[in-house]
């Protein structure tokens, strides 16, 4: 049996002093299909609110942080599963 490929979706640095940001909206729910550079999620600073895009095609397998959790640059806030022919 294969091992699922997974690839990370990490909250970017956007610059600005900006060190943590709250999750506002997840866009799709755990189970869904995603594709590369969808909007995935929205996030909210004090200075700004920004979208998060999908690092991958392929089905949102983990979300670790729920609507109204503050998310700090460079933490990996979901995993999204390859489908097959995506992980070759």
């Amino acid at each position: 049996m294969k091992e699922a490929k997974i690839v990370p979706v990490i909250m970017p640095d956007i610059g600005e002093g900006i060190v943590d940001a709250t999750v506002s909206y997840w866009c799709y729910e755990e189970g869904d299909f995603v594709t590369l550079g969808v909007d995935l999620v929205e996030m909210a600073t004090d200075k700004a609110t920004f979208s998060i895009p999908a690092s991958a095609t392929g089905i949102l397998r983990e979300v670790f942080f729920e609507e109204g959790e503050e998310i700090r640059v460079g933490q990996t806030i979901a995993h999204i599963e390859l489908l097959e022919e995506e992980s070759k």
